[in-house]
């Protein structure tokens, strides 16, 4: 099993989404679910880490850990071409190293050029930012290219990504 990871913030509080699938070629989810994380630390540039990386943690406390082979987040696993770690990275490092990460980022960071892979999806003429931990990075930005659905985003992730902007209802 496969977990899509994504959050939203609305004032001092985080909504964290989690969509489940099995297989690359999925068009949906086969569960999602979300969980609202309060006291949510303000953001600090070149430091999201520290507000995203909690939320994540705190949902992944009610995920069978043992089950997941992969997790994808929107962010990046290193921020330069230095490895200063980014999300992707201390999440790794969160889970003891035993859970594969992509990142599959929606506009580039502006140091990172040789820890990603840009992506282009159907006619897009804007990528995905692909970078990846325990998994090499040309196959992450295969898998990322391959995923089911016809624009930038893949269905699974832009599944996830609206539900994180959808009311703060709880599923």
């Amino acid at each position: 099993m496969k977990l899509i990871i994504d959050v939203a913030y609305q004032n001092n509080e985080a909504k964290v989404v989690g969509g489940f699938f099995e297989d690359w070629s999925d068009d949906v989810v086969f569960k999602q679910s979300s969980k609202i994380v309060e006291n949510v630390q303000d953001y600090v540039s070149g430091e999201f880490y520290k507000r995203e990386l909690p939320c994540i943690l705190e949902f992944l406390k009610d995920v069978p850990l043992d089950e997941i082979e992969l997790l994808i987040i929107d962010g990046f696993i290193y921020l330069d071409d230095e490895r200063k770690y980014g999300l992707g990275a201390y999440l790794y490092d969160s889970l003891d190293k035993k859970i594969p990460i992509i990142g599959a980022a929606k506009s580039r960071f502006y140091s990172n050029t040789k820890y990603v892979e840009e992506v282009f999806r159907g006619e897009s003429k804007k990528p995905l930012y692909v970078s990846a931990i325990g998994i090499e990075l040309p196959e992450a930005a295969l898998l990322i290219a391959n995923m089911y659905g016809k624009y930038r985003l893949p269905n699974l992730i832009k599944e996830v990504d609206t539900e994180t902007k959808n009311t703060w209802i709880i599923q």
